[in-house]
């Protein structure tokens, strides 16, 4: 710990437009109930991660999130595991920017910030997860719920010097219905993505209608929304996405290409025909739309069979 306080010494270009920027935030904030896990040797991912996943609701133990987050070679957590295990308990993992303005910024919004932080020297690293829930701008400082103190009070200039050497790594377990007060477009709706590509559909598709709901016009998106909505069944849902990606980007291949088949699976054909046309003109050489209609031909023809069947 004298290597940590020895390197509060000097202050830092973050702390300095901090300084520099009175006003831009409240002047002291502590989020007094956000739980507290004190942690085992090793174990400050899992409780770190168990404090911030019931801040946002999801009451979680430490000791069931250990089996997925500690590595014993390395004798803690890694930060994708952080990540991984977040979005596997249905929750959005946000990583933030490396700036202390936009970490103060979640906490005065109500957030905690897990922060990783090297304890020790670059040649003789002691990793450490912490939670910020807390800082007082006046008395320069920042409260942590941190091994086993609930509330460690630390000097902003050693916690960033100290939070540096993990290149300023930070994150947020939200639910999917909440945005990020510094929010980044890209960063939010690739968040979202994380959700889906593990089959967390129905987290995911909360989470594109979240980033849709400040970013109306973002691709990605509402494809998002409109795949997720097929996967939960909800055709008309899909259908109403897709078609609004239409209007947004109308030079977009896929996006007809899924309204076709949204229209398929509520057997509105001549529709579907045409909303695949316009895939296959659009896309030029691509395959998919291609293939798009010939399955959808084929289904018409099924149709037709079985309906002369029923007579």
């Amino acid at each position: 710990m004298l290597l940590v306080w020895l390197a509060g010494c000097a202050g830092t270009p973050e702390l300095s437009r901090l300084r520099a920027s009175p006003g831009a935030l409240p002047p002291r904030v502590e989020l007094e109930a956000v739980p507290f896990f004190p942690q085992d040797t090793h174990q400050c991912g899992p409780a770190s991660l168990a404090m911030a996943l019931a801040a946002a609701g999801h009451p979680v133990t430490p000791d069931a999130l250990a089996p997925r987050l500690y590595v014993p070679e390395r004798q803690g957590s890694l930060q994708v595991e952080m990540l991984a295990a977040t979005r596997r308990e249905g929750l959005l993992a946000y990583p933030l920017a490396p700036s202390l303005s936009d970490a103060l910024t979640e906490v005065a919004a109500g957030t905690p910030v897990i922060v990783l932080q090297n304890l020790g020297l670059s040649a003789l690293p002691l990793w450490h997860y912490a939670v910020v829930v807390g800082y007082d701008l006046d008395r320069e400082e920042i409260i942590l719920r941190s091994g086993l103190s609930r509330r460690e009070v630390m000097p902003l200039t050693t916690f960033e010097h100290t939070w540096a050497r993990s290149g300023y790594w930070a994150m947020l377990a939200l639910p999917p219905s909440r945005l990020p007060a510094t929010a980044r477009e890209d960063a939010y709706v690739e968040a979202a993505v994380a959700l889906e590509r593990i089959g967390k559909t129905r987290a995911a598709h909360a989470a594109y209608a979240t980033a849709l709901s400040r970013w109306p016009r973002n691709r990605l998106a509402r494809m998002g929304l409109g795949n997720t909505a097929a996967l939960l069944g909800d055709w008309k849902e899909a259908e109403t996405a897709f078609r609004q990606a239409t209007a947004d980007h109308p030079q977009d291949w896929a996006a007809y290409n899924n309204l076709a088949w949204a229209l398929a699976q509520q057997k509105r054909w001549q529709e579907a025909i045409e909303a695949a046309e316009r895939a296959i003109t659009l896309a030029k050489d691509a395959a998919e739309p291609r293939r798009t209609l010939e399955e959808i031909r084929s289904k018409i023809k099924e149709t037709k069979n079985q309906s002369r069947l029923s007579r």
